[in-house]
Protein backbone atom coordinates (compact mmCIF):
# COMPACT_ATOMS: atom_id res chain seq x y z
CA UNK A 1 0.00 0.00 0.00
CA UNK A 2 1.24 3.47 -0.85
CA UNK A 3 2.34 5.44 2.19
CA UNK A 4 3.53 8.75 0.81
CA UNK A 5 1.41 11.43 -0.80
CA UNK A 6 3.49 11.20 -3.96
CA UNK A 7 3.03 7.42 -4.17
CA UNK A 8 -0.75 7.85 -3.83
CA UNK A 9 -0.68 10.50 -6.55
CA UNK A 10 1.28 8.16 -8.85
CA UNK A 11 -1.35 5.46 -8.34
CA UNK A 12 -4.10 7.89 -9.37
CA UNK A 13 -2.06 9.07 -12.37
CA UNK A 14 -1.27 5.51 -13.47
CA UNK A 15 -4.95 4.58 -13.34
CA UNK A 16 -5.87 7.56 -15.53
CA UNK A 17 -3.11 6.76 -18.02
CA UNK A 18 -4.08 3.07 -18.10
CA UNK A 19 -7.65 4.02 -19.01
CA UNK A 20 -6.48 6.34 -21.78
CA UNK A 21 -4.05 3.76 -23.16
CA UNK A 22 -6.68 1.01 -23.04
CA UNK A 23 -9.02 3.20 -25.11
CA UNK A 24 -6.28 3.97 -27.63
CA UNK A 25 -5.37 0.29 -28.02
CA UNK A 26 -9.03 -0.58 -28.47
CA UNK A 27 -9.42 2.11 -31.15
CA UNK A 28 -6.40 0.83 -33.10
CA UNK A 29 -7.63 -2.76 -32.91
CA UNK A 30 -11.06 -1.70 -34.13
CA UNK A 31 -9.57 -0.06 -37.22
CA UNK A 32 -7.41 -3.12 -37.92
CA UNK A 33 -10.42 -5.39 -37.52
CA UNK A 34 -12.34 -3.24 -40.01
CA UNK A 35 -9.66 -3.80 -42.64
CA UNK A 36 -9.50 -7.53 -41.93
CA UNK A 37 -13.28 -7.89 -42.16
CA UNK A 38 -13.33 -6.04 -45.49
CA UNK A 39 -10.59 -8.36 -46.78
CA UNK A 40 -12.50 -11.42 -45.57
CA UNK A 41 -15.66 -10.08 -47.21
CA UNK A 42 -13.85 -9.83 -50.55
CA UNK A 43 -14.68 -6.18 -51.16
CA UNK A 44 -11.48 -4.56 -52.42
CA UNK A 45 -12.90 -1.01 -52.49
CA UNK A 46 -14.07 -1.27 -48.88
CA UNK A 47 -10.76 -2.83 -47.85
CA UNK A 48 -8.80 -0.02 -49.51
CA UNK A 49 -10.95 2.62 -47.82
CA UNK A 50 -10.62 0.88 -44.45
CA UNK A 51 -6.85 0.66 -44.87
CA UNK A 52 -6.61 4.38 -45.66
CA UNK A 53 -8.54 5.10 -42.46
CA UNK A 54 -6.50 2.63 -40.39
CA UNK A 55 -3.01 3.76 -41.43
CA UNK A 56 -2.98 7.13 -39.62
CA UNK A 57 -4.69 5.59 -36.60
CA UNK A 58 -2.03 2.87 -36.29
CA UNK A 59 0.80 5.38 -36.67
CA UNK A 60 -0.87 7.64 -34.11
CA UNK A 61 -0.82 4.70 -31.73
CA UNK A 62 2.90 4.31 -32.38
CA UNK A 63 3.56 8.00 -31.73
CA UNK A 64 1.57 7.85 -28.49
CA UNK A 65 3.59 4.87 -27.29
CA UNK A 66 0.99 2.11 -27.28
CA UNK A 67 2.69 0.35 -30.21
CA UNK A 68 6.34 0.18 -31.14
CA UNK A 69 7.11 2.11 -34.33
CA UNK A 70 8.30 -0.99 -36.19
CA UNK A 71 5.31 -3.02 -34.98
CA UNK A 72 2.98 -0.39 -36.40
CA UNK A 73 4.87 -0.34 -39.71
CA UNK A 74 4.76 -4.13 -39.91
CA UNK A 75 1.00 -4.20 -39.28
CA UNK A 76 0.38 -1.57 -41.97
CA UNK A 77 2.65 -3.39 -44.41
CA UNK A 78 0.92 -6.73 -43.90
CA UNK A 79 -2.54 -5.21 -44.21
CA UNK A 80 -1.53 -3.37 -47.40
CA UNK A 81 -0.06 -6.56 -48.82
CA UNK A 82 -3.32 -8.42 -48.10
CA UNK A 83 -5.41 -5.68 -49.74
CA UNK A 84 -3.14 -5.61 -52.78
CA UNK A 85 -3.35 -9.41 -53.15
CA UNK A 86 -7.14 -9.31 -53.44
CA UNK A 87 -8.47 -10.25 -56.86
Amino acid sequence: MANTIQAKKRIRRNQRRATINRNRISRVRTFIRGVEEAIAGGDKAAATAALKAAQPEIMRGASKGILHKKTASRKISRLAKSVKAMA
